[in-house]
């Protein structure tokens, strides 16, 4: 798991930009402004939905605060691009369908589900400098709310 002061694992991943254009995404090349990078477990479905689109109600005033926002499921280009417009998600997706990127920030692994132990997507959200620092780790946060107690954190 990664700590505040680490270096964000570099990547590149497949993915769809906030025009809707396809192409593969690096971190260093995200990093001209500070980043929220986000995991989240599947496209479309209920929690998912609701995080994405706190991100996109909010992205302005994130955006003001500095920041960008990219999200990362296992899901294929397809399910984002279906994902993308029937939201209107104004963010970069990417596609982590093997989940090594997500297995490299922790954002997968053993989790707890009403009392089972599965193996699955943690829903993680970090904050990243320009220089590449995680300025935040945040695991197993709750989709509802989630935006909103980053903004505040933002603010502080």
């Amino acid at each position: 798991m990664l700590k505040e002061g680490d270096i964000a694992p570099e990547f590149c991943l497949e993915g769809i930009d906030e025009e809707g254009r396809e192409g593969r995404f690096c971190l260093r090349d995200l990093l001209s402004s500070p980043l929220i990078l986000y995991f989240y477990p599947k496209d479309d479905t209920p929690g998912c939905t609701q995080e994405a689109c706190d991100f996109r109600d909010n992205l302005s005033l994130l955006e003001t605060k500095g920041y960008r926002v990219v999200g990362v499921s296992p899901d294929s280009l397809q399910s984002h691009r279906k994902f993308r417009e029937k939201y209107g998600l104004n963010f970069i997706l990417l596609s982590d369908p093997d989940k090594n990127v997500a297995r490299t920030y922790g954002a997968y692994g053993k989790k707890k589900l009403y009392g089972k132990e599965s193996e699955g997507m943690i829903r993680s959200t970090f904050l990243i400098s320009t220089e590449g620092k995680v300025l935040k780790a945040l695991y197993n946060v709750k989709a509802k709310g989630h935006v909103e107690s980053l903004l505040k954190g933002l603010d502080r």
